[in-house]
């Protein structure tokens, strides 16, 4: 089935409004009534494309996920442990600019809806390049990268780490080198 091309505009008219009112203020403090002016679209539109402005917040950060999950697997050969790869540094450098919306979605440790949506995505590319080279282990390693990466992603933006996107992208490749290469 084609996906309706009205319904994907509405989609993004609404994820945009959102993005915007959030560079603005924090999630919390964002009203339906507020993004759906903003974004030139009714109400009942709103629900009929997201449950909740939980829902449309995930959905406007699924890209970061993409981008995480790409960024991981930028690679191909051996890693080098060192250095992490050009797309992981870039992943990392684009991130403050949503930073708050990102950390209202994504607790301490990697919890929250962002956090179960990157975990799960993540896991899944992992364990699928790992099957598909016959590394051992594969669903043992692939949750391990992905709740290593979405719990040391999470505790930087909070805060609970202190490094530049740089510094944090090689010490959280160095981190998932060592886990694929450990098995």
């Amino acid at each position: 089935m084609t996906p309706d091309p009205r319904a994907e505009r509405t989609r993004a008219k609404l994820r945009r409004a959102l993005l915007d009112a959030c560079a603005q203020r924090p999630l919390a403090e964002v009203s339906v009534a507020s993004l759906v002016r903003g974004a030139g679209v009714g109400r009942a539109t709103f629900y009929l494309h997201y449950a909740d402005l939980e829902a449309l917040a995930v959905d406007a950060c699924a890209d970061v996920v993409r981008e995480a999950v790409d960024a991981l697997h930028a690679w191909r050969g051996r890693p080098d442990p060192r250095s992490a790869p050009p797309a992981l540094l870039a992943f990392f450098e684009g991130l403050p600019p949503h930073a708050p919306l990102y950390r209202a979605l994504l607790g301490p440790g990697g919890q929250g809806p962002l956090g179960r949506v990157l975990h799960q995505d993540l896991r899944a590319r992992s364990q699928a390049e790992r099957e598909l080279v016959g590394a051992p282990e594969a669903p043992l390693v692939a949750s391990a990268v992905a709740a290593t990466f979405a719990g040391v992603l999470a505790d930087w933006l909070h805060g609970l780490i202190e490094a530049t996107p740089e510094e944090i992208a090689h010490r959280v490749w160095r981190l998932l080198v060592t886990l694929n290469l450990s098995q």
